[in-house]
């Protein structure tokens, strides 16, 4: 089971616009980052991606990505789901549209904003099949276990795969560590997790968060994701543990 990091910055990405790299070297590749996104790959080749960032396009094609058995979204954030139009191309030549899946909350606000993508229109057909994820289970293969995490003023999605013997896990954007969440992310092998900045933030996990997350579910691996432009690679790799890693656009890893 493999994990791909499409995106890996906070929502205005690494560097903001006007070139503000804040404490990341510039000349370091992976301080380069997009808005968060990932795919995870089953052995059989059956792919799942998380959110749709208003990178999308780009990370697809920097991945060399042309096809996806399903979207699942964490919740409606602009950097979250904005680049849902690029969800077009990967209709393309299917029998159907794309099964897409995320909270019954997060279903209605996205079918009020984008309702073309989930129900077509003016003749062009229906992009995604949006389903709540109440009775979800599996899916192309995935066995898919789900939870709701604080986000400030709503509630962000984590969201738990397994293939092949294999885990990954994802929980971006929250705000406090739940016993739900525990549960959700036990003995999971690779972790990938909100982590903001070094300080605390009202919406965000910080990096300490981020860490007794990560002991708590006695994650194998994690990677730290949503990172701003405090967030140095170097630096904050020489920082954590061995088994810690600091996300970057185009990681992969295997489960």
């Amino acid at each position: 089971m493999k994990l791909i990091v499409l995106g890996s910055g906070t929502s205005t990405g690494v560097p903001r616009i006007g070139n503000d790299w804040g404490e990341c070297d510039p000349a370091e590749p992976r301080n380069r980052r997009t808005r968060v996104s990932i795919i995870v790959e089953s052995d059989e080749g059956s792919r799942l991606l998380v959110d749709t960032s208003p990178d999308l396009r780009n990370q697809l094609l920097a991945n060399d990505i042309s096809s996806i058995d399903g979207v699942f979204w964490t919740h409606d954030h602009a950097d979250h789901c904005h680049g849902i139009d690029d969800l077009r191309p990967l209709r393309f030549g299917r029998g159907g549209p794309i099964a897409g899946f995320a909270s019954s909350e997060t279903c209605r606000r996205l079918r009020n904003r984008f309702g073309y993508v989930f129900s077509g229109q003016h003749g062009y057909p229906t992009i995604v099949q949006l389903n709540t994820l109440e009775m979800l289970r599996i899916h192309a293969g995935f066995s898919v276990e789900a939870v709701e995490m604080p986000h400030g003023p709503i509630t962000s999605t984590a969201y738990r795969f397994e293939a092949d013997d294999k885990s990954i896990g994802y929980a971006t954007d929250f705000a406090e560590i739940t016993d739900d969440m525990v549960e959700l992310f036990e003995d999971i092998d690779i972790l990938v997790t909100d982590c903001l900045r070094r300080e605390p933030h009202p919406t965000h996990a910080h990096l300490g968060m981020a860490l007794e997350l990560a002991k708590r579910c006695g994650a194998g691996r994690t990677v730290l994701s949503h990172l701003d432009k405090s967030m140095d690679y170097a630096a904050l790799s020489e920082e954590v543990p061995a088994n810690i890693l600091v996300g970057y656009d185009g990681l992969e890893l295997v489960a």
